[in-house]
């Protein structure tokens, strides 16, 4: 593969992500609504798509929620 050619990956329909912000649209807290969006099985970039945030903290906050699962 030459350098700089992008990958095809299917993208996320829009409809889902529309239906991923009103799940969360009322919900406080990223680690919250990435506990909600995980049910949805969507990617680290989709969820930071429609929370507004970065995919690292996505994954931080993925990573405290199985640390908080994990402690009760």
């Amino acid at each position: 593969m030459a350098a700089g050619t992008k990958v095809n990956q299917p993208e996320t329909s829009a409809e889902i992500l529309m239906l991923g912000y009103l799940c969360v649209k009322g919900v406080e807290g990223l680690n919250e609504k990435v506990g909600i969006l995980d049910r949805f099985g969507l990617a680290d970039e989709d969820i930071g798509r429609i929370c507004n945030a970065k995919s690292q903290s996505v994954r931080n906050s993925r990573a405290q929620n199985k640390k908080s699962t994990a402690a009760k």
